[in-house]
């Protein structure tokens, strides 16, 4: 069989360094150490000027050219004047919507346009920059990778053909997590009850306020829960519409330690993320990984994702998310929940992922 060329790929690697880098920082991270298990493949991060490693997890298993800018202007230019062009490279992968401009053919991940769907929930500025950024995309990519059906029928309705498009499910990593562990971040945080536990950056289409009213209404049912939130700080204010259920029901602990996160996701009795709207919904699928029941929003992106494995709600029903949870945690229900989120996780794989990224990267650099 013959061997494939080795393929040079410039990838943008910036979002590593911003403060919350989140499901797209993860993405870049797990598709790099894929990579690096492939021989015919040689990866080259793109970034601004930095004078360490990302301060979130360390250095990256790839050498990184820094543009000798810092990131808003080295945004800017890329997105005003396309400049400076990236060279050197067979294809340039732009991982985020910050699109840089290039010599080589373009390939770039959407991984959702909820801006489209719900403006009012990003900042001005921010809704300016994901719109230059698809319009780059649209003009100029030679193919585009998203991360489930929900974002591919999206990109079409803006604009970019499906010939263009190839959905590439995100795979899992499971963080470890042993009963000691689990044990003492319980202790730690005063959790006494089973709880509930919610993972994410605190931002409107999160839908938290719900939640909240939801779990309540679980309570008031007759659940004997705690409602667990812990993820950096997002943008509106998440933080002070958490109300609904007395202060001693409801932690906000704020963004963990990966240590502690994964001890979080272990010790829960069950994963609420009924979102408005994601590209894929990485926490379900890291939930799924630890092998916990998981109650998520019907229509979307996630539940794809769970493919039958979750409990689905109608995320802007109240009472529904409340029904979604009382039903996992019914013990006639919890275990067969338990083993089918494991069972789902089982098929989500990085590996797979990198290697049908690399066929769509391959096939643009022709």
């Amino acid at each position: 069989m013959p061997v494939e060329p080795s393929l040079r790929v410039a990838m943008t690697v910036e979002q590593c360094w911003q403060p919350a880098p989140g499901g797209s920082g993860t993405y870049i991270r797990e598709l790099l150490r894929a990579y690096a298990e492939l021989d015919d493949l040689s990866v080259t991060g793109i970034s601004a000027w930095h004078r360490g490693s990302p301060p979130e997890d360390g250095p990256l298993p790839v050498p990184v050219r820094r543009v000798p800018l810092p990131r808003a202007l080295l945004y800017r230019s890329w997105q005003q004047a396309r400049l400076p062009r990236t060279g050197g490279a067979d294809v340039v992968h732009a991982s985020t919507w910050a699109v840089p401009g290039r010599r080589a053919p373009l390939v770039a991940t959407v991984h959702d346009l909820a801006f489209r769907h719900d403006p009012q929930h990003f900042t001005p500025n921010g809704v300016a920059f994901f719109e230059r950024g698809l319009a780059i995309v649209r003009d100029e990519a030679a193919a585009v990778v998203v991360p489930s059906s929900a974002t591919a029928a999206d990109c079409v309705a803006a604009g970019i053909e499906p010939e263009r498009v190839h959905v590439v499910l995100h795979g899992v990593r499971a963080g470890a997590a042993d009963p000691a562990g689990v044990a003492t971040f319980r202790a730690r945080h005063g959790l006494v009850r089973p709880y509930v536990l919610w993972a994410g950056t605190r931002e409107p289409r999160k839908n938290l306020p719900r939640l909240v009213a939801g779990f309540s209404a679980a309570v008031r049912a007759g659940a004997d829960l705690d409602l667990v939130l812990v993820g950096p700080d997002g943008w509106g204010d998440e933080r002070d519409r958490l109300a609904g259920v007395s202060a001693d029901r409801v932690r906000v602990l704020g963004r963990l330690p990966a240590t502690d996160l994964s001890a979080a996701y272990a010790g829960a009795h069950v994963f609420c993320y009924p979102s408005v709207r994601e590209g894929f919904g990485m926490p379900v699928s890291e939930a799924m990984a630890h092998g916990v029941p998981v109650v998520t929003s019907r229509g979307t992106s996630m539940e794809e994702v769970s493919d039958g494995a979750a409990v689905l709600v109608d995320p802007m029903d109240e009472d529904d998310i409340g029904r979604g949870i009382v039903e996992a945690i019914w013990p006639g229900a919890h275990p067969a929940l338990a083993a089918a989120s494991r069972a789902r996780a089982a098929q989500l794989s990085w590996s797979r992922a990198a290697a049908q990224t690399v066929a769509v990267l391959r096939e643009a650099a022709g």
